[in-house]
């Protein structure tokens, strides 16, 4: 079996620039308030994107929802906080990835879908990395409690399990390249990739980790 899953999800076959609006509240979702934030976070990512964080303002923002400011300063005290809102959002690929570990040494099969499943959701949140690739300087601004926080947790359970001396060293130095493959596949190239579909992307990146995990 391949070390790293080759099966494309239904999010990834989008291109990038297709993802569907958002879509309202469907049968089953949260309350109205949380659908709300969720779609000023949506239409901030777009705005941020396309001019900015500093060419965007809320009153931008509450223009494309149809609503008013008040409404923002309802979900959120500033502009700056809708910035740290979208910025944690990176958070939860870690944090996915990191409750299917346990005590045991990890292994190379097992990294390989932890990454496959990290890539995916990627994928799917595709203009995320863009907007973090175009807003670098207001993103370094930001420091709060909450998110360093949880930012040194991520990093230091990636760590515990990269400084495992159970798991061969060759496994490790692989684990670690990798990861740094996934991240910089998307993190570092949105622009330089935007042209790409999605699932054409996600299998080239596939093929550089599975390269890179079975040496």
């Amino acid at each position: 079996m391949s070390v790293v899953t080759r099966a494309t999800t239904e999010a990834e076959a989008v291109a990038p620039g297709d993802e569907a609006e958002d879509p309202g509240l469907d049968e089953g979702e949260a309350p109205e308030a949380a659908s709300t934030r969720e779609r000023i976070l949506n239409v901030a990512l777009e705005l941020f994107t396309e001019k900015g964080f500093d060419g965007a303002s809320l009153r931008e923002i509450a223009e494309r929802l149809g609503v008013t400011k008040a409404a923002i300063y309802y979900h959120f005290a500033s502009k700056d906080d809708i910035l740290m809102a979208l910025h944690m959002r990176l958070h939860e690929f870690g944090k996915d990835a990191l409750s299917r570990m346990t005590e045991e040494p990890v292994t190379l099969e097992l990294w390989g879908e932890l990454l496959d499943q990290i890539l995916g959701r990627m994928l799917a949140q595709r203009k995320l990395f863009l907007f973090h690739e175009r807003n670098q300087a207001a993103l370094e601004k930001l420091h709060r409690k909450d998110h360093d926080a949880e930012h040194d947790d991520i990093q230091d359970k990636f760590r515990r399990v990269l400084a495992d001396r159970r798991v061969p060293l060759r496994d490790r130095v692989r684990m670690a390249t990798s990861f740094g493959a996934v991240f910089a596949g998307l993190f570092m190239s949105g622009d330089a990739f935007e042209g790409t579909s999605n699932k054409e992307l996600g299998d080239l990146l596939r093929d550089a980790v599975h390269d890179v995990l079975a040496g």
